[in-house]
């Protein structure tokens, strides 16, 4: 896919220098456009009750039929075995057994539809709700809530992204300071996040710094400037802040580390946990290896127990500690899969029906919407779109989708694309 370069330069540069300063990045991995919205932030009607996000995602394509949208048809399901759970007509896997016991927690959204059946672009439109186009990069819910709500945590980054893999439309043409920090090995924690230099000469040479750069800065207030000292500021400050410790996960009991499992994406939810409990907006967790076109039911079998045990223990931590309710947990993929099995043993891309959960954030638990046919191929009832479950997303969230943003070409969008959020999970 050919994208729009520029400001390559000033990228890498600010690339290269957060990577020595933190180990880490706090850009978009994808190009920016010049310029974000034109109008100035209004206050946010009182929509949802969710003061946070956490936004687990699984890259690659959950098969739902293999998990959450189990099937009478044997064909169909192969040799996976049905889950029932306590909530009429909805029925699981044993592949995610746990989850199965916590569904008066989850709200789950059978009849998801998607126009994108290939990764790249179904990726970024579940995270966007837009297509890709070569001539701008559209924000993120990320991004955007963190361009609309203040961190209430002034010392800790509003946005963090912890994934192994290097596209994420991040802040799209939003200003870079909204931007995730992101973090490859939730294990490692944030390389080289103390200073090693003397904290007197350090503070002297960044007087210093800023007293030579004033005049330059005040002369071309720009974004490319402001992108670099916003970078630089929130770096020194998160260095500077006692709530570091979010990120380091060796102060947690080995049990509790234990309980969420030792993969990436187990640690990665355990990180997210910490940093909703000190008031972080978005965190988002990716997990790769859903792309079951070969081999999907030992694959799917061993992400679905990774998954299981990690969203499990989030959950129930969430609800122990009593932030459940303010804090909304999403699990999104960009597409299902086929009800066929091909000759790999595996299933292929269906973007026609599959399944996203909520949980917590306001949202009803216990509940069911929409339904796929008796295959699993096609929506059966009450569809959901991207732009509708995004909706429904900014809506738990209080995010003003009706507001038209101005992007650097002068175009107008919304959060959500005009979607339409699933009232339903609320009441």
């Amino acid at each position: 896919m050919k994208h729009f370069h520029c400001e390559t330069s000033r990228r890498n540069f600010l690339r290269r220098a957060a990577s020595q300063f933190l180990g880490v990045s706090f850009l978009s991995s994808w190009p920016n456009t010049e310029g974000c919205a034109a109008e100035e932030i209004k206050v946010l009607p009182a929509r949802g009750t969710a003061r946070r996000l956490i936004y687990l995602y699984l890259s690659g394509g959950l098969s739902h039929l293999d998990t959450f949208d189990a099937k009478a048809n044997r064909e169909v399901m192969g040799p996976v075995a049905p889950r029932p759970t306590d909530v009429p007509g909805l029925t699981f896997t044993q592949n995610v057994p746990l989850l199965a016991e916590r569904v008066e927690h989850l709200s789950v959204i059978h009849s998801m539809q998607s126009t994108q059946g290939a990764h790249p672009q179904g990726n970024y439109y579940m995270h966007t709700s837009y297509t890709p186009e070569n001539s701008i990069t559209h924000p993120a819910m990320g991004g955007w809530l963190a361009n609309q709500r203040s961190g209430e945590n002034p010392t800790l980054p509003n946005n963090v992204l912890i994934s192994p893999a290097s596209r994420h439309p991040g802040a799209g043409f939003l200003e870079s300071r909204f931007s995730p920090l992101t973090m490859t090995d939730p294990a490692g924690g944030l390389r080289n996040s103390k200073s090693t230099i003397d904290e007197v000469a350090f503070t002297r040479e960044r007087q210093m710094s800023e007293e030579l750069d004033a005049m330059f800065t005040a002369r071309y207030n720009q974004k490319n400037v402001r992108a670099y000292n916003d970078m630089y500021r929130d770096a020194v400050r998160l260095m500077d802040s006692s709530d570091v410790v979010a990120f380091d996960l060796s102060n947690e009991p080995s049990s509790t580390r234990a309980r969420y499992g030792s993969d990436l994406f187990g640690q990665g939810c355990l990180v997210a946990r910490r940093l909703a409990e000190r008031d972080v907006a978005f965190v988002e967790v990716n997990d790769t290896g859903w792309d079951t076109h070969t081999q999907n039911f030992p694959r799917v079998k061993a992400r679905g127990r990774i998954l299981d045990q990690a969203m499990s223990a989030l959950i129930d931590d969430l609800s122990t500690s009593g932030i459940l309710d303010e804090t909304l947990v999403v699990l999104a993929t960009e597409f299902g899969r086929t009800p066929e099995i091909n000759v790999n043993d595996g299933r292929d891309h269906n973007p026609t029906a599959f399944t996203c959960m909520l949980a917590g954030g306001g949202v009803v638990g216990g509940r069911v919407h929409g339904r796929s046919d008796d295959r699993g191929a096609c929506v059966d009832e009450s569809p959901v779109t991207i732009p509708d479950f995004n909706a429904t997303i900014a809506y738990a969230l209080g995010l003003p989708l009706e507001r038209k943003f101005e992007s650097p070409s002068k175009r107008s969008f919304q959060i959500a694309d005009n979607g339409e959020p699933v009232l339903s999970l609320f009441s």
